[in-house]
């Protein structure tokens, strides 16, 4: 009953981490005076509800039948449509707003994220379950690369515009 009770409540996590980073994006979104970033966190706010949907249907399964589903037929994102949109943002928005530091609170959020789900999937002796929680870290890293990428081209922006290049 022990295994059964950590799988529960690592999927409970899971399912509750999923549901702050949605709401976390939403906000973010209805808070953001730039175009770009709005349509980037609305982006992730839907890509969040979509790993809480396949959380819940893991979760209902496994409560019902004591084991995890195959998970051959869960997408990866694609992030083009967000690499895009990474150019207008640098354009739009500063590195001391309030867009940049939502970037960088949502880089510490992924970072928590993969930490758990990658904990778990290393901690899994069901096979199902390894691949579940291999997967959702592989989503929220694509999710981490892109703040990170984005995040780094705007500290680096502002080093250009404040000539804090030593040479």
């Amino acid at each position: 009953m022990e295994h059964n009770d950590k799988a529960v409540e690592i999927l409970k996590t899971a399912i509750l981490l999923e549901r702050r980073g949605k709401a976390f994006y939403t906000q973010t979104a209805r808070q953001s005076e730039s175009k770009s970033t709005k349509q980037i966190f609305e982006m992730m706010a839907e890509e969040e509800e979509a790993h809480v949907e396949f959380l819940m249907k893991q979760f209902k399964h496994y409560s019902e039948h004591h084991e995890f589903m195959i998970n051959d037929a869960a997408p990866i994102e694609d992030d083009t449509a967000a690499e895009i949109l990474t150019e207008k943002i640098k354009n739009e928005i500063t590195a001391a707003s309030f867009e940049a530091a939502a970037i960088s609170a949502a880089i510490d959020f992924e970072n928590r994220a993969i930490e758990i789900y990658s904990g778990r999937a290393k901690e899994a002796t069901d096979l199902n379950e390894k691949a579940l929680y291999q997967m959702l870290a592989q989503w929220e890293g694509t999710h981490h690369r892109l703040l990170h990428k984005l995040d780094e081209d705007l500290k680096e922006q502002i080093w250009n515009d404040n000539s804090f290049w030593p040479f």
